[in-house]
């Protein structure tokens, strides 16, 4: 989070080797001088009154919890940028979350400060987003933060011109300048005198800064030959380099869930018949399940682990990673058989349904950190208290069984020391051994402890609902439900679905991006549609409702339609979306799969569910779009490596036939549900699949029992019409793969 004009200098030499102008380096200096050395700007009054800025009409929660900053926010718009042109001034962009900790820190430390707010008021016009509304905004400015300093973060906060081009990047700043932080108070000041005094180099540099970012966001227009197996071992073996033997999960701490990373491995265990990779998942699973990270008392994950054993987690819920988590375990718990595994999947399905989810059906976005302005005071117990809710004998069982210690469990991250305080967690072993015989009496004190703890102040809840993270749990619910058999999860995963295919589209029948109160709007992003086709297409292998299958083609095309590159891929924004600096092309993993990786894997799912080849055409022109990258860091793209092994012939496609509700469709639809068949598509043949899926009317029940017909590779087995015929062909051949 290092903030300069300094670091043009090394953009400068390592992307282009260009000399940086002497006056800039002054500049440069200059920004880093010691607070007396230059005169601070003149403060427009000491007792500036808070007031409602122009955020108050927004729908976003995180810019309604700046509408009445006494900072003269602004919501990004045409209003803004003229008003910067017309007062000749500079914009400061602030980028964050409603539920980002350090968001919060910032607005009570500088943005609610009179003194801060007169002195940007003086010096910018301020401008706030919400990333999680235009993901696309953040991913450019984000790109420059990283550019710049070598990493970004939220708060993300940008220093650019009324044409939009940056040329300064930080995260989060206090009132202060401290420690080699530059502070809002000198960054004001410094930037005014900038402005006024030394415009052109300013500009200057603020060209050169978007010139470069064009250079680093242009489509790689070369393409490699890819070899599949060999960049898949290459990411495997950065995973095993990475992985922590110890107490699971990859790296070291901050550790983040990755649940990308475990389906990968999932899969290519299953394909290989790799025992270790296997082991890998199932350690990192349990370790985090039974740890910190997740809520022992309500369910559900946080954010990610500070610690490198998953006791100490940073508190935030986020949708999104409760979806991606849910998926890890339900395909984990399809290719080990064992329980446990089911079990969290009921767990995080219990906090999204109980606590996620609005009565339209649409899945809420996330949870803070934060109550009563600490960061996990919702969820943390002393020891007195747990023997006033329990009593003596099970405040003795749930201090052994959950860690609870009288001077507290976990050391505060900036002091170092026991607050007296405990996160419940429990040994990874307990966990595997289903708590020691203990589970019905846990069981009843876990709810003792939840229902007490719902008396409390609880977190911040954005309920905002996006069409991109619905989508994600629009799959898992679909997934689980079909794995697990529960019905109310198949029941869910449709009503979210028929929310936003009835709600959040526009008059032309395109999607939109957030829905808040009734109000839905903000054009999508390839995200929307690749997630929520994911979903669809989830949707109709558990329930065999060809209406949701529908959808997905039609979802799909349009996304080939609006967001498709020339060259292959597809771009973040539409081609009639706001025109920023750069147009966002990516195909990287980050905490989410990436758009055009989920888009290649769908575009695949569908070729070979409608019989459309052209689907897989675009699917291989993904991979090509991104092929120099792919094989200078093949670990960054797992989950398009996943579907790069699908292309290349690794799944099946099962077609079943005949009677849905008789004995032998259902036995034979529950044995293929609880197998691990990764890559493989499923259908039902019946009157409504056959005009979508044309290829499907040839393909009979045998004697009016149920049959599964089998396919590999373009070539067909002989159908089937019990379950072990029916596994046998199921089964992969790890010589080959």
């Amino acid at each position: 989070m290092q903030v300069a004009l300094r670091s043009l200098v090394y953009v400068h030499v390592f992307l282009q080797q260009k000399q940086v102008t002497m006056i800039g380096l002054l500049l440069i200096f200059w920004l880093m001088l010691p607070n007396d050395a230059h005169s601070a700007m003149p403060k427009q009054g000491e007792n500036m009154p808070k007031h409602n800025n122009a955020l108050i009409h927004e729908p976003s929660p995180y810019l309604q919890q700046h509408a009445h900053n006494p900072v003269d926010w602004y919501p990004w718009g045409e209003e803004a940028f003229a008003k910067a042109k017309r007062e000749n001034k500079p914009i400061f962009l602030s980028i964050g979350y409603s539920t980002c900790h350090w968001c919060h820190v910032m607005e009570r430390e500088s943005f609610e400060d009179e003194e801060v707010a007169a002195a940007m008021n003086a010096t910018f016009i301020a401008i706030k987003v919400d990333r999680e509304e235009r993901p696309d905004i953040d991913q450019v400015y984000m790109q420059v933060a990283q550019m710049m300093n070598g990493s970004g973060g939220w708060p993300l906060n940008i220093l650019m011109t009324p044409e939009k081009k940056p040329f300064y990047a930080a995260t989060y700043l206090p009132k202060h300048s401290r420690n080699q932080r530059m502070g809002m108070l000198d960054l004001s000041a410094r930037v005014h005198v900038l402005w006024t005094e030394h415009r052109e180099e300013l500009e200057k540099s603020a060209d050169e800064i978007n010139v470069l970012l064009r250079q680093r966001s242009d489509v790689n227009k070369e393409i490699k030959d890819l070899d599949v197996k060999q960049l898949t071992q290459q990411a495997l073996q950065d995973l095993e380099q990475s992985f922590d033997a110890h107490y699971g999960g990859f790296g070291s701490a901050p550790k983040f869930p990755s649940p990308h990373k475990l389906l990968f491995l999932l899969r290519q265990a299953k394909v290989s018949g790799d025992a270790g990779l296997l082991g890998m998942v199932e350690k990192t699973l349990d370790a985090m399940r039974a740890g910190g990270v997740f809520d022992q008392v309500g369910f559900g994950f946080h954010r990610y682990s500070t610690d490198d054993f998953w006791l100490l987690p940073h508190f935030e819920k986020m949708l999104y990673d409760q979806a991606m988590l849910m998926m890890a375990y339900t395909e984990a718990y399809q290719a080990t058989g064992h329980a446990r595994h089911a079990t969290v999947v009921r767990e995080i399905a219990e906090y999204v349904l109980r606590d996620m989810t609005d009565i339209t059906g649409g899945f809420y976005s996330a949870e803070d950190a934060d109550s009563e302005g600490v960061e996990g005071k919702f969820y943390v117990w002393d020891k007195h208290e747990i023997k006033q809710v329990l009593g003596k004998e099970d405040a003795e069982l749930a201090s052994t069984t959950y860690h609870l210690k009288e001077e507290g469990n976990f050391h505060d991250e900036a002091t170092g020391r026991k607050t007296g305080e405990n996160i419940p967690y429990i040994s990874a072993h307990t966990w595997q051994s289903q708590q020691n015989g203990h589970e019905e009496k846990l069981e009843a004190i876990r709810k003792k402890l939840f229902v007490t703890r719902e008396k409390r102040i609880h977190p911040f809840k954005d309920d905002k609902i996006l069409t991109d993270w619905n989508g994600l749990m629009i799959a898992a619910l679909a997934k689980a439900s079909a794995a697990l058999d529960e019905d109310k999860y198949l029941a869910a995963a449709q009503k979210s679905a028929d929310f936003i295919l009835k709600t959040m589209k526009n008059k032309h029948g395109k999607l939109l991006h957030r829905y808040r109160h009734g109000d839905a709007a903000i054009a999508a992003h390839l995200d929307d549609y690749a997630y929520m086709v994911w979903g669809l297409i989830e949707l109709y292998q558990a329930g065999f409702d060809s209406h949701y299958l529908a959808e997905a083609l039609q979802l799909n095309q349009q996304m080939m339609t609006d967001f498709g590159a020339e060259q292959g891929g597809f771009y973040l924004t539409s081609h009639d979306a706001e025109v920023l600096p750069v147009r966002s092309f990516d195909g990287w993993d980050g905490a989410l799969p990436s758009g055009n990786a989920v888009a290649a894997m769908n575009m695949l799912k569908l070729a070979r569910m409608s019989g459309d080849n052209k689907l897989e055409d675009a699917a291989n022109k993904v991979f090509s779009a991104f092929s120099s990258l792919i094989t200078q860091v093949p670990a960054g793209f797992m989950h398009m490596l996943s579907a790069f092994n699908m292309a290349i012939g690794d799944g099946f496609e099962i077609v079943l036939a005949g009677d849905k509700q008789s004995k032998s469709g259902q036995d034979l639809l529950k044995v293929l549900r609880t197998s691990y068949v990764p890559y493989s598509i499923v259908v039902w043949r019946d009157e409504a699949s056959m005009k979508l899926i044309p290829f499907i009317k040839f393909q009979t029940p045998l004697a009016n029992q149920a049959t599964v017909y089998v396919c590999k590779n373009f070539q067909c087995n002989q159908p089937v019409t019990d379950s072990k015929a029916m596994l046998n062909l199921l089964q992969f051949d790890p010589a080959k793969e």
